[in-house]
């Protein structure tokens, strides 16, 4: 029996959210979902012009954070791997209604908590999500020479922050 351990979220754009982390970290994903990298990997990496986690770091795990490249003033392009911005603002995700008002800053968010073991009525619609950007990586495999890492760098970036790990395509 797994046993539950709760979380109080209070950052910049959720107060008082409780969660519970009820599997071990890392572990017992849904079969559908195999992501490539895990949230501190895709953070030291380089993602979302280093903007993403700056005010969240006391609900996840200190090591995610140390060597991050992280931006607290604002999303910089060299904060990320291929040195280029990949990803809608916030703003059209909200325009768009693609985020779950548990996780108000989208996929990653989601993925950060499903990684450290919360499991979540939107985990199957986010799984799907996550499935679907792989046609990303058909692009890539389709158009580019293997391992050319400067052919299509802005959707390299954008397969990094799904999780796929598009400096090996």
């Amino acid at each position: 029996m797994t046993t539950a351990h709760p979380v109080t979220v209070n950052d910049r754009m959720q107060r008082g959210y409780h969660y519970e982390r009820t599997e071990p970290a890392g572990r017992n994903f849904d079969p559908r979902f195999e992501p490539e990298l895990t949230p501190k990997e895709m953070l030291h990496l380089g993602v979302f012009g280093g903007k993403y986690m700056t005010d969240c770091r006391d609900e996840f795990p200190a090591s995610w954070f140390e060597g991050a490249k992280l931006s607290p003033g604002g999303a910089d392009p060299d904060c990320n791997f291929f040195g280029i911005i990949a990803s809608k603002p916030l703003g059209e995700w909200r325009r768009k209604g693609w985020l779950h008002p548990d996780d108000p800053r989208g996929w990653f968010q989601w993925y950060c908590r499903y990684y450290s073991g919360r499991r979540h009525e939107d985990d199957h619609c986010q799984i799907g999500r996550w499935r679907a950007f792989a046609r990303h990586a058909g692009q890539i495999r389709k158009n580019c020479e293997p391992g050319d890492p400067f052919c299509r760098p802005k959707q390299r970036q954008a397969l990094l922050q799904w999780a796929y790990d598009s400096r090996v395509m």
